[in-house]
């Protein structure tokens, strides 16, 4: 054994750390997995694909809510579409939306995708004032070029 150390007071340390290194590496190892049910990714319309983010997974799907998308239907069911330009979700809340919920705006619904591809929201969140854009909304639309601060229609898409 001539890898180990010729001083006694290495070897109890070579020894201590060898026993202390696998029972830390099982702690961190058992807090990771207890922490990956409380870990909630954040989708746009367009990324949230079958395999990224597959049905029943709690997930945050966010964009521009859809002019004209918007139905209430009985029980305090509403359902509107989330889009980022690109691609377009069907949400479905059953609750109270919030005050500043409107068409046009930008929120993210958190909740699961269904087996038929829509959304059923569990929370929906909008912005809070003139200027404010939930941030992975906000680089999402800017990441595509889609980003419309003052309320001014996208390159390339007509006026609504």
């Amino acid at each position: 054994m001539s890898w180990l150390p010729k001083s006694p007071k290495a070897r109890r340390r070579l020894w201590v750390v060898a026993a202390v290194a696998p029972v830390l590496a099982l702690a961190v190892g058992l807090s990771l997995y207890a922490m990956r049910d409380n870990v909630t990714f954040f989708f746009s319309p367009s990324e949230a694909t079958a395999d990224r983010a597959p049905s029943g997974r709690v997930v945050r799907l966010g964009g521009l809510v859809e002019t004209g998308s918007v139905t209430r239907g009985g029980g305090g069911e509403v359902a509107f579409a989330v889009t980022d330009n690109v691609a377009t979700t069907r949400v479905v809340y059953q609750g109270d939306l919030p005050d500043l919920f409107r068409e046009g705006q930008g929120i993210v619904a958190q909740g699961a995708f269904l087996p038929d591809r829509s959304f059923r929201a569990t929370q929906v969140l909008a912005k809070h004032d003139e200027n404010y854009m939930p941030r992975e909304v906000a680089e999402r639309l800017k990441a595509k070029g889609e980003w419309r601060p003052d309320g001014a229609p996208a390159s390339g898409m007509p006026p609504s």
